[in-house]
């Protein structure tokens, strides 16, 4: 129904492992095992959680397979048996092209509402955290926020000062154009021209 997407993006890895090991539990049902595959392969992984969790898939295991697994072919392995390393690119780099982003943060939910926004400068390929930065160094008083790292990366816990609570089931989500980002604040890349906002909600 979403042309193999299950859930989101980073929840495919643990899907994919899940119905690959129950697979014959699934009948007469089938799932499209190359449809799902094709959205994993179409994505660029950063976080190491999240690789962490596709890979397994990839290679047509799951976690229930690493109590089986025979490490001692690979522990007396050499130094100089092991894959090398990539090669070290040069300091240098070309400037990257400046782009232009709104942002815009909202809250209709709790204490005294707010509805601000910006426009930012960054160079072409920075994530929305440059963003944010950029953003709370223009006007600090609007734009500050709060984050706190976490496996997935950098989780934004509060901005303006009004920060997320499971108490209260409310948190900081961020969409573009209406629609939910798939990826955190420390990976999604936005476009030139392109419209984000963090809007307080509840879950």
């Amino acid at each position: 129904e979403r042309n193999g997407m299950i859930g989101n993006i980073y929840s495919m890895g643990l899907a994919l492992q899940a119905l690959e090991a129950t697979r014959k539990f699934y009948a007469p049902r089938q799932w499209d095992c190359a449809q799902a595959f094709s959205r994993v392969y179409a994505h660029d992984y950063q976080q190491p959680m999240a690789i962490a969790q596709v890979l397994p898939a990839l290679v047509g295991r799951s976690y229930l397979d690493a109590a089986g697994l025979d490490c001692a072919a690979t522990k007396n392995m050499s130094p100089g048996r092991q894959l090398p390393l990539p090669p070290v690119q040069g300091t240098h780099s070309i400037p990257r092209a400046p782009i232009q982003v709104h942002y815009c943060i909202t809250n209709t939910l709790q204490g005294k509402h707010f509805h601000n926004c910006t426009s930012v400068e960054v160079p072409s390929g920075s994530t929305l955290l440059r963003v944010m930065e950029e953003a709370a160094k223009e006007d600090p008083q609007t734009f500050c926020f709060q984050t706190e790292q976490t496996s997935w990366g950098p989780f934004v816990t509060s901005i303006h000062g009004l920060a997320g609570s499971t108490e209260d089931r409310t948190y900081w989500q961020f969409l573009s154009a209406g629609n939910a980002l798939e990826e955190g604040v420390g990976t999604y890349k936005p476009q030139d021209g392109e419209h984000i906002e963090a809007v307080f909600s509840i879950y």
